[in-house]
């Protein structure tokens, strides 16, 4: 009677730390994660873009290319935004926003793909 008890409390113990552990590999962990996005960055990169486009000497035609692409950018940012946490499975905040997490991913680079693609 007593080993069929100790093997019923073993097998309780194992399927309990099992279901702890199945919860923090696919439900805590993935919770805990946080995107991080340099926007600043983003943005300054892009300001040099039309500046440059727009400074220099040229037709008209590239000035309104210059325009279009700025309208087209600021069209893509906020889509781009958007996707990020679905993409990422993650809350995404602004990098100056953020005083040091353990558990974050820098997703500058992908937003920045996102908004470079035409």
């Amino acid at each position: 009677m007593t080993k069929r008890l100790l093997l019923n409390a073993v097998v309780s113990a194992l399927l309990v730390a099992v279901g702890i552990a199945a919860y923090d590999r696919w439900v805590l962990r993935p919770a805990l994660v946080v995107g991080v996005v340099d926007l600043s960055e983003v943005y300054r990169a892009k300001e040099a873009e039309f500046t440059q486009l727009l400074t220099q000497p040229g037709s008209e035609s590239e000035r309104e290319r210059a325009l279009a692409l700025a309208r087209s950018f600021s069209q893509r940012l906020p889509a781009a935004l958007d996707e990020l946490p679905r993409e990422c499975g993650c809350l995404v905040v602004v990098k100056s926003a953020i005083a040091g997490a353990p558990n974050s991913r820098d997703l500058t680079p992908a937003l920045r793909r996102k908004v470079d693609q035409p």
